[in-house]
């Protein structure tokens, strides 16, 4: 089975796979310009690309109330790096304390351990998911930050290489740290355990901690970091109605 999973896009079908070539299609072939086709995004966006929007925004907005930054585990291309960074400057432009911190080798997954492997997960491999975008998102956010209020203050920062050993050396490096919301993305086992266990304890009651592959067959490892997290201190896993894979739980 595993044979015909792909790492990114999980088990869509072979229609849900062809709608973005389809979609790019009639956006290469529409005389606009670019600025005026990306205005009109939704029309070329797939439905699964704005759920997952959207459902970072009502975690978003479960975080607000709450004193600290936003850890994201697992940047990628960028979504939800660049979604919590404008969030914020949209809907709390003043709170100048609120940074978003991204975690990522940039260079695909550094290695797959025996807690990441089952039988529809044997495909994973050193190396995938691989996203080479730290010099572009780091053009995008200066971009960012020359709109937005107090825009000298800066807001996003990028942590890149292998999370089991950035992660200690970072939150010994910034003793102040508080989170409001920790986002697991690593997918993996031994970053999503590293993430938990250094930054659970800077989680105030309220902070949400989310989760992107919990109960997904494809991705064994981080539902057994959770589990390990869990027996140390319980959780109440909940969902958004209208999404199926992301999962928070809200600390309390």
């Amino acid at each position: 089975m595993s044979d015909n999973i792909r790492v990114s896009g999980g088990l869509r079908t072979d229609t849900e796979a062809q709608e973005g070539s389809r979609n790019r299609a009639l956006f290469e072939a529409n005389s606009s310009s670019w600025e005026t086709k990306m205005e009109n995004f939704p029309k070329y966006v797939r439905r699964q690309n704005l759920t997952r929007f959207l459902a970072l925004y009502e975690i978003f907005k479960r975080t607000i109330q709450v004193k600290g930054s936003i850890v994201e585990c697992g940047v990628n291309q960028g979504f939800g790096l660049m979604s919590w960074a404008k969030f914020s400057a949209i809907m709390e432009p003043v709170n100048l304390t609120r940074r978003i911190y991204g975690f990522d080798t940039f260079e695909g997954f550094p290695d797959v351990g025996d807690e990441d492997r089952s039988a529809t997960s044997m495909h994973v491999k050193k190396g995938d998911l691989k996203a080479e975008v730290f010099d572009e998102l780091s053009a995008l956010v200066q971009i960012y930050d020359s709109s937005r209020f107090i825009g000298h203050v800066d807001k996003v920062h990028m942590i890149r290489g292998d999370a089991t050993k950035t992660i200690p050396q970072f939150t010994q490096d910034n003793p102040h740290l508080l989170i409001s919301l920790l986002f697991l993305d690593f997918d993996l086992y031994a970053p999503t355990k590293v993430a938990l266990e250094y930054f659970l304890p800077r989680m105030p009651k309220g902070a949400v901690l989310a989760f992107d592959e919990l109960d997904n067959p494809l991705w064994p490892g981080e539902t057994l970091a959770m589990l390990e997290a869990h027996s140390r201190r319980p959780l109440r896993i909940e969902r958004l109605e209208f999404d199926p894979y992301i999962s928070f739980a809200v600390i309390d």
